[in-house]
């Protein structure tokens, strides 16, 4: 099944990024790429992780940005346009803590009823992991410098900026426990 979901994402990601959105396009290729170096780490869920790395972004593509909300709507069109697993279509919608974003931006009750936090902390991480150990343009950097640039591209008091510095913490956290858990992983 494995390289079928793979392709499955990738050919959607590609479809609804790369012509509109190049950069985030790059980005998205990067967090595919992180997500299969630690796929040892996740086990069975290994493609799912790499299906949800690959999709994360999906809703900014402006046909999609409905609510401009991106994990929700990239979320929703997943689930509405093509039938997405629930597992992956609820990574998708609360990545890297976009519960807290959906506060900033008054759609937290709406994220949360329908598409609740998957009650899979391993998973969780390993996909904020992903994200937030990628540069826009897919290279590779620590968490605390992607927090940095995300908080001087979009400014300390916009909404992302907001979001980004009360999340910072759990980022760190989670990047912390995927970087033990692969310092643990047998060579």
């Amino acid at each position: 099944m494995g390289n079928f979901i793979d392709e499955w994402a990738t050919r959607i990601a590609e479809a609804e990024l790369r012509s509109t959105l190049p950069r985030r396009w790059a980005h998205t290729q990067g967090v595919g790429e992180r997500a299969a170096e630690v796929r040892q780490l996740l086990g069975k869920d290994a493609d799912l992780l790499i299906a949800a790395a690959t999709l994360h972004d999906v809703g900014y593509a402006p046909r999609l940005a409905v609510t401009g909300f991106h994990p929700l709507d990239g979320a929703r069109f997943l689930r509405d346009e093509h039938g997405a697993d629930e597992r992956l279509v609820r990574l998708v919608a609360n990545h890297s803590f976009a519960l807290l974003e959906a506060e900033e931006r008054g759609l937290r009750d709406e994220l949360a009823s329908e598409f609740p936090l998957l009650d899979d902390p391993l998973l969780v991480d390993a996909l904020v992991y992903c994200d937030m150990t990628t540069t826009p343009d897919g290279g590779r950097t620590t968490a605390q410098d992607r927090v940095a640039e995300i908080v001087g591209r979009y400014g300390a008091d916009s909404v992302v900026g907001r979001f980004i510095r009360r999340a910072a913490p759990e980022i760190f956290s989670s990047v912390e426990r995927i970087e033990a858990a692969l310092a643990a992983q047998p060579r």
